[in-house]
């Protein structure tokens, strides 16, 4: 299967579906769950969709090493690979390491100037400008609406799409329309919040806001917790 089909048939496309097109540059979706149920997974199988399309990636992450962030990109590209069986795997993924970049800190050594004079770097020197941005691990607990803003001015200069990662737990307080905190006291913020929660069998992708819309349906939409890859819910 060539690279093209493989991304025509992907799972992502009933994530676009049901968020009326896709997240959109310059705007920004969350997806948070409870410890260890593949956020970072999550994020990967976007980023990935991306990076098969031949668009630039920025991954950032503040909760593992580079080599264990490209281990996961590693394991999902070759799931796709093998399921799919594409064809010139070889070839797809050294351009598809040509488009990203991995760059980790430790939480508390991160911050939004941190982000932005990355960015300029990249451009500067490595010809390297991202259409898309994942930011895996951040603080939402500790964050205002201005620190929201200030990742949005990043995202409209780029005309990039942000998508981050936040972690929730049991007890967490949530508002009239099931968001959980951190991200409730957020949610205005916010263009897209998708959750994540295990079913039984898979871990199921929620939907709670889509961008304006009012009509926030199920997206039958899961991992697979053995391969780590988005599948389509019957």
């Amino acid at each position: 299967m060539h690279r093209k089909e493989v991304n025509e048939r992907s799972p992502m496309r009933v994530l676009e579906h049901s968020i009326h097109g896709g997240l959109g540059r310059g705007n920004i979706g969350v997806v948070v769950a409870r410890p260890g149920l593949g956020k970072t997974a999550f994020l990967v199988g976007i980023a990935m969709d991306d990076l098969l399309r031949g668009r630039k990636v920025l991954h950032v992450s503040l909760e593992h090493t580079v080599e264990k962030v490209r281990d996961y990109y590693d394991d999902i590209y070759s799931e796709i690979a093998h399921k799919r069986e594409l064809e010139d795997v070889w070839k797809v993924r050294v351009e598809m390491e040509r488009n990203r970049r991995i760059h980790c800190y430790p939480p508390e050594r991160f911050s939004v100037d941190k982000l932005r004079e990355a960015i300029g770097f990249m451009k500067e020197h490595g010809e390297f400008e991202p259409v898309a941005i994942v930011i895996d691990g951040w603080d939402f607990g500790s964050k205002t609406a201005a620190d929201i803003q200030r990742i949005r001015e990043i995202a409209g200069e780029l005309q990039a799409e942000v998508w981050m990662s936040a972690t929730t737990h049991r007890e967490a307080e949530r508002n009239e329309r099931g968001v959980p905190e951190p991200v409730a006291h957020l949610e205005g913020e916010l263009d897209v919040i998708l959750s994540m929660a295990h079913d039984g069998t898979s871990v199921h992708v929620g939907l709670h806001k889509d961008h304006e819309s009012t009509d926030v349906t199920d997206m039958k939409l899961a991992l697979d917790p053995t391969t780590m890859l988005l599948v389509r819910k019957r």
